[in-house]
This record gives structure tokens, sequence and C-alpha cells, in this order.
């Protein structure tokens, strides 16, 4: 059983409930679904003073001290699976892995098989556990994306890492292929991201209380009447952020069902090409590139 107790800034006032449980998720790399935490709140398992009486609409206010409580149940065991793995490199801190599109990064409620993470606990004999739920896990890459990610061996590598993740240190680009033709070569999206008010498991650009400052480079580097090829770099972390952007731009990613409406390709065109950090051990900057998948290399001709 996992507790957190979670206190209401006066930023975060007038929220609610679920709303806030569901960005302390995000912000934490939990999991946790909409639809979970509001089974939560009904449960009695979140509890402000006293009282577990809450519902999911309740307007935190400012200084409300959440007692959330999270209770492992069997079918959340993680077990090894021999799933193969695409190992581009590794040291007895950390692994760098290249995944493929349709492999799920971890397991959440009600999901706990064929993720990275099972495939992970095969592979290796240490992870780090600060999250016992996501050994290893630093990061996330959507489903449908492929590329890089870093894997932390131990909880030296994971917090060090994580101190990078927080401060937006590490270095990324990713190869995108978008709809339409890009008019500028090069440019710079800074638009703020915040839950979609409606498609509570989508993202979009907002402007309200609750949006987050969010900041894309991209760079042209194909174009043609129907497509563009993109070279992208997030200078923030926000879920979703490339895709929501593009999406925004009337760019959206080819194979993007969530936010283009598109399906003019079989999966999602976007790659994490590279990753460059402060290695938590040597405390020297290393990086690391992989191939586009020829899929994605077949519309850059």
């Amino acid at each position: 059983m996992a507790e957190y107790v979670l206190k209401v800034s006066a930023e975060q006032a007038g929220m609610r409930l679920d709303v806030f449980l569901a960005q302390f998720s995000d912000s934490n790399n939990l999991g946790l679904s909409r639809t979970f935490i509001q089974k939560l709140i009904r449960d009695g398992k979140v509890i402000l003073g006293d009282s577990p009486q809450l519902k999911p609409h309740y307007k935190v206010k400012s200084g409300d001290r959440l007692k959330v409580i999270i209770e492992e149940k069997k079918s959340g065991i993680l077990r090894p699976e021999n799933i193969p793995l695409d190992i581009v490199y590794e040291d007895e801190d950390l692994a760098i892995i290249n995944k493929p599109a349709g492999l799920v990064v971890h397991p959440a409620p009600g999901n706990y098989e064929h993720t990275l993470v099972n495939a992970l606990l095969y592979h290796f004999k240490s992870l780090s556990d600060i999250n016992p739920q996501r050994p290893g896990i630093v990061h996330r890459l959507d489903k449908e994306t492929s590329g890089l990610l870093v894997i932390a061996k131990n909880n030296f590598a994971h917090l060090a890492l994580s101190k990078q993740f927080a401060k937006h240190t590490i270095k990324r680009k990713y190869i995108a292929v978008v709809k339409g033709k890009m008019e500028f070569d090069e440019n710079v999206i800074e638009l703020p991201i915040a839950r979609h008010p409606v498609k509570r498991k989508n993202m979009s650009v907002g402007f309200g209380q609750n949006s987050k400052y969010a900041k894309t480079r991209y760079r042209t580097l194909k174009r043609t009447k129907d497509f563009s090829v993109l070279e992208l770099e997030p200078f923030t972390g926000r879920t979703h952020q490339l895709r929501v952007h593009l999406a925004f731009l009337g760019h959206p990613v080819l194979g993007d069902t969530k936010y283009g409406r598109n399906n003019e390709f079989k999966h999602l065109c976007l790659h994490a090409k590279s990753l460059g950090f402060i290695h938590p051990r040597t405390e020297k900057f290393v990086e690391f590139t992989s191939d586009t998948p020829e899929e994605l290399r077949l519309k850059n001709t």
C-alpha cells in the first residue's frame, strides 16, 4: 500500500479534486488514469481531514491537506517477460534502449503485462526502485513513439537523471513526419499546454490557470506538397508536447489519430533520435543517437 500526503497551494486552489490528483500523478510519473483516480475518491481513498466523503468535482482549497491511499493488488505484480530489446549502451549505472513503436513503457492499473518494464525485469539484474511499479523508468515515450530512452539501474543514477529532466537540461531531438507543407525553415513554438477541458485523456494548448509553459524548436528538413519532415527539440517535457504543438499549428504528426484525425500511416511518425545528458557517475556529457526507422526514412526520400 502506498500513501501520499498532498498540500494544495494557492495557485492550485479552485481545481477539481480529480484534476488536481491527475496533475500530481503526471508530475510524479504514477501513471494513474482519470477513471482510476475518480474511483479512488469514490471509494474513500482520498481523505481530507477526518472525512473521506469527497466527490471528484470537489474544488480544492488553498492549504487543504489530502491523504491518498493506493492499495497494491495481486494483479499489480510485475513479472519478467522475454521481450526482445535493442540495447544501444549499458554500464553499471544505466542503459540506453531503442524502443520500438507499439511498446508501452510502463504498466498502469489494469495493465501489468507486455510493457517495456516487463522486458527490463527479464534483461537486467538490477533496476532503480524509487517507483516500485516502474523499476528503472526515469522518463517515457508514448506507446506509438519509437526511439531512445535512458534506464536507471540504481537509485543513484535515477535521482541524478531525474534532476536533469526536472531542470530541462537533457538534450533530446526527434524526427517527425507531419501533414502539410511547413511555412518556415525553423521556428520556436512557445505555447502553454493543459489538459483538454472536455477530452480528459487529451492535452491541448490552453491559457488557463492550470496551463504549463511549453517550448519546442523545430527545423524543417524536407517539404513536399503533402508532408514535411521535421527535426524537433523539446525544451520542456509536457505530456504529448510535440504532438499538441504541431497539431495546433495545423501540421499534425502523420498517424496521430488522437490529435490529427488522420490515418495516413500505420503508426505515429515520431522517433526520438538522440539523447544527451551528464552521466551520473563520470559527470561528463554523453550523447546517443539511433537510426530513423526505415518506414520514416521512406517518407524522407
